[in-house]
């Protein structure tokens, strides 16, 4: 395979002497393979080339042939500004992809083109619309979520103000438990000195707080 496409490239020309082994005909192999890829984008290059050109021979054909029948007109006999003229014809008709430049078929693309307008701003009138109605909903919420921070920094507050007369009532509390707690102790070393000296037990704090129940 190697030796057939090397035949090829140098035609009539005597193949150059090279070393046959493992190694030269791997890299004759693959120098035949990328050579022969090439050959086939060429040529579809070629061919690619070749189908534009033709059809482009068929749109100028076309093209003058509208010229001819319905105008009666031919593009060497136009002048400068009947050639600009036509020029704006024809980018009129692609512009709005009509079957031909007839006046029919001009008044029938603007038509569509006139509906497919009123159809988009019919939409965009109504994506207004849905926008305004999505910003007022926007904007009363923000203001409702203003209202119900303040209302929770109110609140915090009035907790903070609550929770700071509770520590003060608790340590109030306490001081007055703690004071209860100290009178009683003396109280009781009070009775407990004044029996030493022997007192009438009737006449100790319990017992008068009985009596005075």
């Amino acid at each position: 395979q190697v030796t057939s496409w090397l035949k090829e490239v140098f035609g009539n020309q005597p193949i150059p002497q090279y070393e046959v082994n493992a190694q030269t005909i791997d890299i004759l192999y693959e120098l035949m393979e990328y050579s022969e890829a090439r050959d086939r984008d060429v040529s579809l290059l070629i061919e690619d080339m070749e189908q534009k050109a033709a059809e482009y021979e068929a749109d100028a054909n076309y093209l003058q042939g509208i010229l001819t029948e319905s105008l009666g007109l031919s593009p060497s006999s136009l002048s400068s500004e009947g050639t600009a003229y036509l020029n704006a014809l024809v980018n009129s008709a692609m512009t709005l992809e009509t079957k031909d430049t007839s006046l029919a078929s001009f008044f029938c693309a603007i038509n569509d083109m006139s509906s497919e307008l009123y159809a988009t701003e019919s939409k965009n009138r109504e994506l207004e619309l849905e926008l305004t109605n999505i910003r007022k909903r926007l904007t009363a919420a923000l203001a409702l979520e203003k209202r119900l921070e303040e209302d929770l920094k109110k609140t915090k507050e009035h907790l903070e103000v609550e929770k700071a007369k509770a520590e003060s009532r608790s340590q109030n509390l306490k001081f007055l438990k703690d004071k209860s707690e100290d009178f009683k102790i003396r109280i009781k070393a009070a009775e407990e000195q004044l029996a030493a000296t022997g007192l009438d037990q009737s006449l100790t704090h319990q017992s008068l707080v009985s009596l005075s129940e």
